[in-house]
């Protein structure tokens, strides 16, 4: 599965609550960047920092960043 792929399916399996937030920065990690552009690679990285800025726990802010980079993946 491209990494593009897996982030697709784990950030759904986040929206969906399905995944923590914990889960969900150890597999962006693990999935790694390969293949992505450069505005993609951005969306995971602005991700990346609002997961850190929300914790184990909280969602607020992170579902609109989860959808935006979603949409940036889905457009390459």
């Amino acid at each position: 599965m491209s990494p593009e792929d897996r982030l697709v399916s784990l950030l759904s399996h986040w929206l969906a609550r399905h995944v923590g937030n914990g889960e969900l920065r150890a597999e962006i990690e693990a999935a790694g960047r390969d293949g992505l552009s450069r505005e993609q690679s951005e969306a995971v990285d602005e991700l990346v920092a609002e997961l850190e800025r929300a914790g184990p726990n909280g969602r607020g802010d992170l579902e609109m960043v989860v959808r935006e980079t979603l949409e940036a993946l889905a457009l390459g």
